[in-house]
């Protein structure tokens, strides 16, 4: 049965979810406060690069089943489900500011329908289902979690074909009704309390961030024992209790979840009185690595990258996104920077000037001169370029390929002397 579902919010999880929502038959109306990007998604223009979310916004206006408006009373009193999709900023300490959530729950509150589900999809702490029925003032609705397990660059995919749909409800009918929306999805469906459905989002990222962290520092051993981290986490993989994903090494991780929820964990962590020395230290691993990355450079350049020219490729936080947000690249290059490089950096999706860099629109062109020429996002086109070029417009011949991205034998025929992650 389709359903009427109103998305308060149009940034990357709920212009995602309204959209493949949409996707799946049921009446979607997104609200969001910017009058220009709600008249351009009703024009069907994208304002983020996501693979695929371009064709299904432009499929659901079409059909009518996806529509874009400033008018969240109007579109709350018409929907069955409001889902809450708005910003959760983090502190210092870890802590979320829920005031966006609280106040948009407020704004809906007097509009919803008796018996309305008002759904938590932003990534909230703990207990969050309690602030936000505190915030709507109603008791004859429900609040449910529904945390996003969405990767950028493939986050339509993800949620049409989800590893699993996890729904935290106090109240067994409400699940059920909130469940029935995903039922064309073959998934496994799991209903569970709400601070086990919240935990669950914090835990899941925060493990994928620790796989991280350990692969990257095997790495590091691998490099002081002379064995090929590549070959190293191949033979791992084939343990199914371990298996092959985020066993990838590189110059950290970082994005707009994986810094947030480890970070918000710990203080989730310290706040129930568990000093949780483990995620720690799965945090200090990866500020090591940016450091370890810029060193490679730094012996690359013959000691010391002052007043020399370094080519980056790679800037957002992985291939296939124009997120920057906590990009391991820009936290390489501040350190790069602040030892007195000039950073000339070249990335597909970047067409912007960015406070320290030089950001040109050609990947030789970011090589012209430059003492070394560094891989920070794994772009497979970055793979196809014409090396003997980059080698002539290099002032040497050589590469930090922090991805294990490029053929280091082919490079090494031409003459580069190739530093990579794990590997000699």
């Amino acid at each position: 049965m389709d359903s009427t579902i109103a998305v308060i919010g149009t940034g990357y999880v709920g212009l995602t979810t309204g959209t493949c929502l949409a996707h799946l038959g049921h009446t979607v109306i997104c609200v969001d406060v910017d009058v220009e990007k709600v008249a351009g998604l009703q024009r069907g223009e994208v304002p983020i690069l996501e693979q695929g979310l371009d064709e299904l916004v432009q499929e659901g206006v079409r059909s009518g089943n996806l529509t874009f408006t400033t008018d969240t009373p109007a579109a709350v009193k018409v929907s069955e489900f409001v889902y809450l999709c708005v910003p959760t900023p983090q502190g210092e300490d870890g802590s979320a500011d829920l005031s966006y959530i609280q106040e948009a729950a407020t704004q809906i509150g007097p509009h919803l329908q008796p018996e309305a589900i008002v759904v938590n999809k932003s990534t909230v702490p703990v207990g969050s289902t309690r602030v936000v029925g505190a915030a709507l003032g109603r008791g004859d609705v429900y609040v449910v979690s529904n945390p996003e397990f969405l990767r950028e660059g493939s986050a339509v995919q993800d949620f049409l074909h989800p590893d699993r749909v996890v729904i935290g409800c106090d109240d067994q009918a409400a699940a059920v009704r909130l469940a029935s929306l995903y039922l064309s999805l073959a998934a496994p469906l799991m209903v569970t309390d709400p601070a086990s459905a919240e935990t669950i989002k914090y835990a899941s990222n925060a493990f994928l961030a620790t796989k991280i962290s350990y692969v990257n520092a095997v790495a590091a051993v691998c490099e002081a024992v002379g064995a090929d981290v590549n070959d190293v986490v191949l033979g791992m993989g084939y343990d199914k209790r371990i298996g092959h994903e985020f066993l990838r090494p590189g110059p950290g991780w970082g994005g707009s979840c994986f810094p947030k929820d480890t970070r918000a964990l710990i203080h989730i962590a310290e706040e129930a009185g568990y000093d949780f020395d483990l995620l720690k230290g799965v945090v200090t691993v990866n500020d090591e690595q940016f450091a370890r990355v810029a060193n490679k450079v730094v012996e690359a350049a013959g000691g010391s990258v002052a007043g020399k020219t370094i080519a980056v490729w790679g800037l957002t936080f992985k291939a296939r996104t124009d997120d920057l947000r906590e990009s391991p690249s820009l936290e390489v290059i501040k350190r790069l920077v602040a030892l007195g490089a000039h950073v000339r950096a070249f990335d597909p999706a970047v067409h912007r000037q960015l406070e320290g860099i030089e950001v040109v629109d050609d990947p030789y062109g970011a090589c012209d001169g430059a003492e070394v020429l560094v891989v920070l996002t794994e772009w497979d086109e970055f793979r196809w370029l014409d090396f003997d070029k980059v080698a002539a417009a290099l002032r040497q011949p050589a590469v930090v390929d922090a991805r294990n991205l490029l053929d280091r034998q082919s490079l090494r025929r031409r003459g580069f002397t190739v530093a990579g992650i794990g590997r000699l």
